[in-house]
């Protein structure tokens, strides 16, 4: 199968997308290449990263240890950065999100508890790095850190917008995909579920509406936001450039 849900944003240094469903380490390296990806932001959960994970060859591979892991002399050419935000652990109850802005809530909620994520989300990126963002569906984590990056390299706020409610024509597929998935690892997963009614599986653009508001209202500038968060002077210089 395929990555899912895919976008390029900031003038193509960062890729958002869904997890890797059904590759192997061959079409791996095929969609690394074909996309020119040079590094991996892995927002997933230890337990869904072990249900679909990442099959890279060997020596295309750093992990976020910042090591070579090949064993040879040929250098790596992707960096695998896994930076996990668990939503069930923190900020809320997804099963508290009934209402777009609950769910644009839900965001602001985990970022006011762990900007440092954001900021080592788009490290690569500021860093120079074509990067690929993603979680499991490509909508909420990634959807988050995809709104920031993009704002910080010029987005507007009815471009950021637009982009998340992008994602709704793409999740019938993806969680037809999502829900055979998980039904192989864990098959008493109940159909509801990923029942396309739920909230928290919808992408509505009141849902990011609200989330800028509350951004706006509690962190102002996004430039600064990244700063506190972590990132030096230059790579948020860079994140500005990245058009």
């Amino acid at each position: 199968m395929a990555v899912l849900n895919l976008r390029p944003l900031a003038g193509g240094r960062i890729l958002r997308g869904s997890q890797p469903f059904g590759m192997d380490a061959a079409a791996t390296s095929g969609f690394l290449a074909e996309h020119g990806i040079q590094a991996i932001v892995d927002l997933r959960s230890e337990l869904e990263r072990s249900l679909v994970p990442w099959l890279i060859q060997d020596d295309r591979l750093i992990q976020d240890d910042g090591l070579i892991h090949d064993g040879g002399a040929v250098p790596p050419a992707v960096e695998l950065v896994n930076n996990p935000l668990d939503p069930n652990a923190v900020a809320g109850s997804l099963q508290a999100v009934e209402t777009a802005e609950d769910l644009g809530d839900l965001y602001l909620g985990w970022i006011r508890i762990r900007p440092e994520w954001v900021a080592d989300a788009l490290r690569p990126v500021a860093r120079g790095k074509r990067t690929l963002v993603h979680c499991s569906l490509g909508k909420d984590r990634t959807g988050v850190v995809s709104a920031i990056g993009f704002l910080a390299s010029g987005g507007t706020e009815d471009q950021v917008v637009a982009d998340y409610a992008a994602t709704t024509a793409n999740l019938p597929d993806v969680l037809k995909i999502m829900a055979e998935t998980w039904r192989l690892s864990v098959p008493s997963t109940p159909a509801e579920y990923f029942s396309p009614d739920l909230m928290i599986l919808q992408s509505p653009e009141a849902a990011m509406r609200r989330f800028l508001a509350g951004f706006a209202q509690e962190f102002g500038d996004v430039h600064g936001f990244l700063r506190e968060a972590g990132l030096t002077a230059v790579e948020v210089d860079s994140l500005r450039e990245a058009r």
